[in-house]
């Protein structure tokens, strides 16, 4: 490596070691949103493109009629990120933030009974 390149990387890592150190220790970290998948439940999971209906009445909230919902969208339009159940009508990002513990589309669908929540 030339001694331009050094002496670039140096001065690079002593910026940021400098300003690490002026950080205000009261700063959180910044939390991003992902639909990466979430560790499983210990209750169990969903798996949003195999379940039947009486698989997804077992998530909290989720009904005969919102169950059907979910089969019906699911038809014409398979899950590919378990945040699209918000495309569902009567499912919107609160409710979304309930279920998304319990949701998966990958592997079997392991929730037995409705979550005590």
């Amino acid at each position: 490596m030339s001694r331009l390149k050094v002496a670039m990387w140096a001065g690079l890592a002593t910026v940021l070691f400098a300003l690490a150190a002026r950080a205000e220790p009261s700063m959180k970290p910044v939390v991003v949103a992902s639909s990466a998948p979430v560790a499983p439940s210990a209750a169990g999971v969903v798996n949003l493109n195999d379940a039947t209906t009486d698989e997804l009445e077992r998530l909290p909230g989720v009904g005969p009629a919102k169950a059907k919902a979910i089969v019906e969208h699911r038809r014409a339009h398979p899950f590919k990120k378990v945040d699209e159940i918000t495309k569902v009508k009567g499912i919107g990002r609160k409710t979304f933030g309930k279920l998304r513990p319990y949701l998966t589309l990958a592997g079997p669908t392991t929730l037995k009974t409705e979550p005590k929540n």
